[in-house]
């Protein structure tokens, strides 16, 4: 029994193909492989917690020694965005796939979120969220118009230069997408995407992003954990990612170096539960970017923060370090999410370091933490 749990998803970070990435277009998708041969990868501590003794995992060699526990998890939901991914954390299978318009939205969702919004669209189609704002930035500067976009996933995502459309003004216009979007078109997550600059010397998306999710399934993980009437926090999009509901406390974040600090704080505050915490540079700096450099120097970073960790994880504390899919920055064949396992790293002071090997479903999270702390599932 653990008095306290720290959920760390590290957004994206994939450890080989799934045995279905063929299905998905990712065969041969790598990201732990892609950014582990870069020379700004350094991670000790990961590789003391066992990241390098997981199943199938070759790339560099593994600890002879691990600290941890350490298993491969295999997603069975059926897509690989980050909506599905932790709820499936959360112990929660999507079966059903969320819809997807790589052709663009249909005329009438537009019409309609045209006209409650009182603003023209332009783009509609899948489209790399700096570029679009690089393409449609001035148009949106000279006629007001909303950037509606999407991706491979299962998004509406909304671009306005913060000087036409401030935040709150977005996110309205976000909840409005977000009510439009139900039955056939009931997409994983509406998403505000606030930018700044102008057309000469560019444009840069500002750290104000809020997304608006699809309410999840009755009974996750954080509904349990706070119906047992212990703490459940939410740290960075977490509580986004579960449309806000199942937590006692919320803190967003600017970034993962924000994020990293929230939870060294929390490790020094005394609750008695969950703190559920994104890191969600490495997938939406880096992965979607292609930038091998920068998504390694991330995990470089979080490791120098998990060095600090560590030694502050008592025997009633248990942390995991996990992810939600994959988004290998080396996969030239796009810049979107790719189907991969994902690694399971649990350390607790005393704890009895093992292979668990491959396990079906990211839900073994959500039994553990249940186990953990004591919460019939």
């Amino acid at each position: 029994m653990k008095k306290r749990v720290f959920l760390i998803v590290l957004d994206s970070f994939g450890v080989g193909e799934a045995p279905d990435a063929a299905a998905f277009g990712d065969e041969g998708a790598n990201t732990l492989a892609s950014v582990a041969a870069n020379d700004k990868f350094n991670c000790p501590n990961l590789k003391k917690l066992g990241l390098f003794n997981v199943d199938g995992v070759t790339c560099l060699e593994g600890e002879k020694e691990p600290i941890g526990v350490y298993a491969r998890l295999r997603e069975l939901s059926a897509g690989k965005d980050t909506t599905v991914g932790h709820w499936e954390i959360a112990g929660k299978i999507s079966e059903r796939k969320f819809p997807t318009y790589p052709g663009g939205f249909p005329e009438d969702v537009i019409e309609e979120f045209s006209k409650r919004t009182g603003r023209g669209v332009l783009c509609n189609k899948p489209y790399s969220g700096t570029q679009v704002i690089a393409d449609y930035g001035k148009e949106h500067l000279e006629t007001g118009k909303l950037i509606v976009y999407t991706s491979a996933d299962s998004v509406f995502q909304i671009a306005a230069h913060e000087s036409i459309v401030p935040p709150e003004e977005l996110y309205e216009y976000c909840k409005t997408a977000r009510k439009i979007l139900t039955g056939d078109n009931a997409v994983g997550r509406v998403i505000a995407r606030p930018f700044e600059g102008d057309a000469e010397n560019g444009f840069t998306r500002t750290p104000r992003r809020h997304d608006f999710s699809l309410e999840p399934p009755e009974g996750t993980l954080p509904d349990k954990v706070k119906a047992a009437g212990m703490d459940s926090i939410s740290v960075g999009k977490i509580y986004d990612i579960f449309a806000g509901r199942g937590f006692t406390e919320s803190v967003p974040t600017t970034g993962n170096a924000d994020g990293e600090n929230r939870v060294l704080e929390y490790i020094e505050k005394d609750f008695h539960g969950l703190c559920f915490v994104n890191l969600v540079d490495f997938d939406m700096l880096y992965g979607h970017r292609n930038d091998v450099d920068g998504y390694a120097a991330a995990l470089t970073r979080f490791d120098i923060t998990l060095g600090r960790i560590l030694p502050l994880i008592s025997e009633d504390d248990l942390l995991i370090i996990t992810a939600d899919h994959g988004c290998d920055p080396g996969f030239t064949a796009s810049t979107d999410h790719t189907r991969e396992y994902v690694s399971m790293l649990m350390y607790s002071k005393g704890i009895k370091p093992r292979n668990l090997g491959t396990l079906d479903g990211f839900n073994h999270i959500n039994d553990i933490i249940l186990e953990e702390l004591g919460i019939k599932g």
